[in-house]
């Protein structure tokens, strides 16, 4: 428990330290999306990249902690699709509604807390699934999205869900570093080390960015779609992971990569998803708020549930 709390704790210090230094002016609000970009699309990816690229995929890679991971995000969104209707979400929230339940912040959160809480080893196996996990989160998210449009007769956007699937830079950057692995080619000793460089920049650009992006107002408005959404996303999702891996036997220490990045709050992009394919964004940025904050209590109680 001791190692749970000395993990949580300081992550999310510095999640409300963003909070608080937006709040006095200190990061302006034309600076958050800069700061997010250069963690998306640099930061994040070149601290996987050069994590993954060193490891052996043949003890870090499992396909059955992958499988038992992948599937409840499948089961929820189903769940959440049900939730919506008995509860009669309105159309044009329902597609926010339902991704905001199963998309989780896998690159800021879940591999921040992966890394404290397990260092080295425990961050590349939770990148290497998470590489897995987010291609599956944004095709479903695409598809909750589109199914919740206003515009019913809509044909897909299909240069938009490969975008979003394939052009993922945490993807490509997991994908590409397991590329690097399975070749047993060396990264060059000055690219290493400028990656490491960028990689000590990721994780805390990351956790500040999180926290400055948090609305306490919105919250207000649309708290019982937020604290639906966060249900499912902080309860039901790791739950359903956890149970799993139980069945299956997988021991801990081999599944808490994956039950961390189960539990992860719901991800920043379903805002930018959410925009662009017009869902609520004013509910999306209310379910990213309330989940995260929740989160730093679901966190330590998941990792105390597994020990």
């Amino acid at each position: 428990m001791v190692n749970v709390v000395s993990t949580i704790i300081p992550i999310f210090a510095i999640i409300f330290l963003g909070c608080w230094v937006r709040r006095k002016g200190l990061i302006r609000p034309e600076l958050l999306g800069p700061a997010n970009r250069l963690v998306y699309y640099v930061a994040v990816p070149a601290m996987i990249f050069r994590e993954v690229s060193g490891a052996s995929l043949r003890t870090q890679f499992d396909a059955k902690i992958l499988a038992c991971t992948l599937m409840p995000v499948l089961v929820v969104f189903a769940i959440s699709s049900a939730a919506a209707w008995l509860s009669r979400i309105p159309r044009g929230r329902l597609g926010t509604f339902m991704q905001s339940a199963f998309h989780g912040n896998l690159g800021y959160i879940g591999l921040a807390v992966a890394y404290y809480f397990l260092g080295t080893e425990g961050f590349i196996r939770a990148s290497i699934i998470a590489g897995f996990l987010m291609l599956l989160q944004n095709f479903l998210a695409v598809v909750a999205l589109q199914s919740g449009s206003l515009r019913s007769l809509v044909r897909p956007n299909l240069r938009f869900m490969t975008s979003r699937v394939v052009g993922n830079p945490v993807i490509l950057s997991a994908l590409a570093g397991m590329a690097f692995s399975v070749s047993g080619v060396s990264v060059p000793l000055l690219i290493d080390r400028s990656l490491g460089i960028l990689s000590g920049l990721a994780l805390p650009l990351a956790l500040l960015v999180i926290g400055a992006s948090l609305s306490f107002e919105l919250i207000r408005v649309h708290i019982l779609s937020a604290f639906g959404s966060g249900i499912l996303k902080l309860i039901v999702l790791p739950a359903m992971g956890y149970f799993l891996y139980e069945w299956f036997g997988v021991t801990a220490q081999d599944y808490l990569p994956g039950l961390i990045l189960l539990a992860a709050p719901t991800a920043t992009l379903t805002y930018i998803m959410a925009t662009e394919m017009r869902g609520d964004t004013e509910l999306a940025i209310a379910t990213i708020s309330v989940s995260t904050m929740l989160s730093a209590i679901t966190f330590s109680m998941w990792l105390g549930i597994a020990g």
